[in-house]
């Protein structure tokens, strides 16, 4: 089944990529191709098949977090040495920029 060049803009639409007109041809018959590989797929019988996730049997490798108390006199010292605080809090620069300017 050959796409159409309306399947193709509504294709690129949904992307939000822009498809120039000559190429529109070029990406329908690629498009077309990747789909039927697709519904091959959709044919295969995988009754009894066990979902995968991964294959190479590695595993997240995570610790506990483990609080361990400090004197007041270190805290103190600790927050004494910080450039920027407000109270006991330590201020840092923003990790993520929410901005939406560009």
């Amino acid at each position: 089944m050959k796409l159409e060049k309306e399947e193709i803009k509504q294709i690129s639409t949904l992307s939000r990529l822009e498809i120039e007109e000559e190429k529109q041809e070029m990406y329908s018959d690629q498009l077309s191709t990747v789909f039927g590989y697709i519904k091959m797929l959709e044919e295969v019988d995988t009754e009894g098949v066990k979902e995968t996730t991964q294959v190479t049997g590695l595993e997240d490798v995570v610790r506990e977090d483990i609080v361990i108390a400090s004197s007041e006199e270190k805290r103190q010292k600790l927050i004494a040495l910080f450039p920027e605080k407000s109270g006991d809090l330590l201020k840092v620069d923003a990790v993520f920029d929410n901005s939406t300017e560009e």
